[in-house]
């Protein structure tokens, strides 16, 4: 029977050397299941397969699209994509966020991501397994809070 050492390809603690908790707590994360999930976020991350995909096309051909008119020119506020001000007959999509850019200057964004370049409210897609990443992610965090609640009615 091989040795612990061995068997974890690692050698004893010398004398006075103190041992890597963080290691320790890395491999008990990916021991418990997380492993997963952690390859999933690391690849939305850090590029890879999990890149954001393009926002949905219906929603994009959905979006309400209005003329400026000569009364919001006059408040000179300015497409926060390209820097130009909102002038009288120009073309200005709003997306669900309230935030409103130059039809030209927002449609190529949304072609190559699904989010708010100014908050980063995302916007559905058309990639099912995208739309399940962030349907995994939402139910994690409902529940962290419902478990916070539960503690908070416990011990609050």
């Amino acid at each position: 029977m091989a040795s612990y050492f061995d068997e974890h390809d690692c050698e004893p603690l010398k004398d006075g050397e103190q041992p890597n908790h963080m290691l320790h707590m890395a491999r008990l994360l990916l021991d418990s299941g997380l492993a997963a999930e952690w390859d999933l976020e690391y690849g939305r991350i850090f590029g890879g397969d999990g890149k954001t995909p393009p926002a949905s096309k219906k929603i994009v051909e959905s979006l309400p699209t209005h003329i400026v008119t000569p009364t919001e020119a006059a408040l000179e506020r300015k497409c926060p994509v390209c820097l130009g001000l909102f002038d009288e007959e120009d073309e200005v999509k709003e997306i669900p966020c309230s935030h409103k850019f130059h039809s030209k200057c927002i449609l190529p964004w949304l072609d190559k991501v699904n989010s708010c370049p100014m908050c980063r409210h995302e916007l559905p897609t058309d990639d099912p397994d995208y739309e399940a990443y962030k349907k995994h992610k939402a139910r994690a965090k409902q529940r962290e809070y419902e478990m916070e609640e539960l503690h908070n009615s416990m011990f609050g």
